[in-house]
């Protein structure tokens, strides 16, 4: 039987619903808040990938993997949706939109090109994995361990919300074994045949690199529909740290008020 990832469901509208996919280490909890407040004119549905959140484990995590994924919940909920996705989920968004454009109405890329970079994110993992989960009753026991080796205390404070405490004992919401494997897939973009002709919002912090001039000319090859909008003062999590201007400017493109 295939496996559906975890879903959080807002809203009723009319209008095309919206699939919100996370980056890595995310879930779909990160997106609550937006989502709820897109959620006043259509369905917005906002998910946790795989080996993500609550979502279910695979040993695998390419890009068509993922994509494979959004494509049978939006299957399962109808004919098509717009989709947002930030960094690993731009990535997958990007694929499904080249794969299946079917099933893309318009596409929405957050801080994120469709090309390979350089930066492992294995440190964090390492970080997560190095926690001593035995002694930690409280979120603040687990920060503490990680203070010498995230520094910066808004990463440590993203990392934590998938960590979770309960009778158990606290665990990590993450498949980090099976993340880590993958590393080279997240940080890569798969070689793909196909252009997506629908619109395309690539939607980039102001103080960010992800997004660069010199990325555009391969935007534009595989999304010849594609426009560029910057988020002034935001960095690479332009959602979190400019939530009001990154909504103005999906309902922007949406086409919503």
């Amino acid at each position: 039987m295939t496996e559906i990832l975890n879903t959080v469901s807002n809203g009723e509208g009319s209008g095309t619903p919206l699939l919100i996919a996370h980056g890595l280490f995310g879930t779909a909890r990160n997106w609550g808040v937006l989502a709820k407040r897109l959620a006043d004119e259509r369905q917005v549905v906002s998910v946790d990938m795989r080996n993500h959140g609550s979502s279910f484990r695979a040993a695998s995590n390419t890009y068509m993997d993922m994509a494979g994924d959004l494509a049978r919940v939006i299957e399962n909920g109808g004919d098509s949706a717009d989709v947002l996705g930030h960094s690993m989920g731009g990535k997958t968004a990007m694929t499904l939109a080249l794969s299946r454009p079917e099933l893309v109405a318009k596409l929405i890329v957050a801080d994120i090109a469709p090309i390979g970079y350089s930066h492992s994110q294995l440190d964090k993992i390492t970080a997560m994995k190095a926690v001593d989960l035995s002694v930690v009753q409280r979120r603040r026991d687990a920060e503490e361990q990680l203070v010498d080796t995230v520094a910066d205390p808004a990463l440590r404070s993203f990392l934590l919300q998938s960590l979770t405490l309960g009778e158990g004992g606290a665990s990590w919401k993450l498949n980090l074994d099976a993340l880590g494997a993958a590393m080279d897939d997240v940080i890569g973009f798969p070689n793909i045949e196909g252009v997506f002709e629908g619109e395309v919002l690539f939607l980039h912090g102001g103080n960010s690199d992800y997004v660069q001039p010199a990325h555009h000319e391969r935007i534009l090859t595989l999304f010849p529909n594609a426009r560029f909008e910057a988020i002034e003062g935001a960095g690479h999590w332009l959602h979190a740290e400019k939530p009001r201007e990154f909504e103005a400017a999906v309902r922007g493109f949406l086409g919503t008020t």
